[in-house]
């Protein structure tokens, strides 16, 4: 399996700049994944294929303002990092660039009120940083740092807010888990009234958003491991629904990476916490969801390949060309799809 592959021709007028003004007013290309049948509608038609027999299963990571711009102490060159993962102790791996000019020992000075300093050199401009700072450093984040766009996003966003899911609550993510960008606090009333069940997991999006398939063979890639978490309850349901036959609908490839990680790891779901480095391509069998919302994905990528397995690379790849011709916005700000 190649990962030429999964390759298609997107034109670059179709990548999502900005946001709708309305979050549940973006378009959605319905896939049906046992016949290839495509339908378009709106993301707040999605009620209308919801049942009282299903199970909605949100990741509620929030992201982190993790961009931050500063300067070398001792030549004030001006250094980018990226925040990627809370290793403990004031801890964090970051992104550097130019990361030629970050060796161990450099401080970087963003503020009077926060320091980095780099204490290990690893691959592809990683570093390791222990922070050094005055006061509570999430507010001194809120303070000092944008919000980690993805490099196709050239517009400055304008709401910080945008950039994070109506229900965000635990911090910890380098991006935003992009298909519940999609959800206002009306709809999720609506869904729940209907009598969908909607439970969170968290899995804090790292590195891996960010890295694209560099080799030939789809099978060498490796995935960076991110962090996830299920509480004793949402296991607890989640495996009531499994034994009554209910219909599990992950949103986003990063609450179903959490979902098929806890199942492959358990064989059922259970309170637990852990690093995942699964990576779903196909071939893969699916143990945990049975139907998914997911924005488009970037060609040749592991979300593209994870779209593949659910639905068959052949029908995603008709869907993809379809959404193409009928111009969907693409990406992180744009439309999205439901798998069923």
């Amino acid at each position: 399996m190649k990962t030429d592959d999964f390759d298609f021709n997107l034109p670059e007028k179709l990548i999502a700049q900005t946001p709708l003004d309305k979050r549940d007013s973006s378009r959605m290309l319905v896939l049906d994944k046992e016949t290839g049948k495509i339908e378009h509608q709106h993301f707040s038609d999605i009620i209308d294929y919801l049942t009282p027999n299903d199970v909605l299963v949100l990741n509620d990571t929030k992201v982190i303002p993790a961009r931050l711009y500063g300067v070398k102490e001792d030549t004030n060159a001006v250094i980018e990092i990226l925040m990627l993962k809370d290793l403990g102790n004031n801890i964090w791996q970051c992104l550097a660039r130019p990361a030629k000019r970050v060796k161990i020992g450099t401080i970087i000075k963003f503020s009077d009120k926060l320091k980095a300093k780099c204490i290990s050199i690893k691959e592809d401009g990683m570093r390791e940083f222990e922070l050094i700072y005055h006061g509570i450093l999430y507010e001194i984040l809120d303070e000092l740092g944008e919000m980690p766009l993805p490099p196709y996003i050239h517009e400055k966003l304008k709401d910080k807010d945008r950039y994070q899911t109506v229900y965000a609550k635990n911090i910890g993510s380098a991006a935003a888990p992009t298909a519940g960008l999609h959800f206002t606090e009306e709809l999720l009333d609506k869904i729940a009234k209907k009598g969908v069940e909607i439970l969170y997991v968290t899995l804090h999006v790292g590195l891996g958003t960010f890295r694209p398939v560099n080799v030939e063979d789809v099978t060498k890639h490796k995935m960076h491991s991110e962090f996830y978490q299920m509480s004793k309850e949402v296991a607890l349901k989640l495996n009531k629904a499994k034994e009554e036959g209910k219909r599990i609908i992950s949103v986003g490839t990063t609450s179903t990476r959490t979902l098929e990680t806890i199942m492959g790891l358990y064989g059922k779901f259970k309170e637990c916490s852990g690093d995942t480095e699964i990576f779903i391509y196909p071939g893969y069998e699916f143990k945990a969801i049975d139907a998914l919302i997911t924005n488009f994905h970037l060609p040749k990528s592991t979300l593209i390949m994870l779209v593949s397995a659910l639905a068959g690379k052949d029908k995603i790849m008709k869907a993809y060309e379809e959404a193409v011709k009928e111009e969907y916005r693409f990406f992180s700000f744009g439309d999205c799809m439901f798998i069923k």
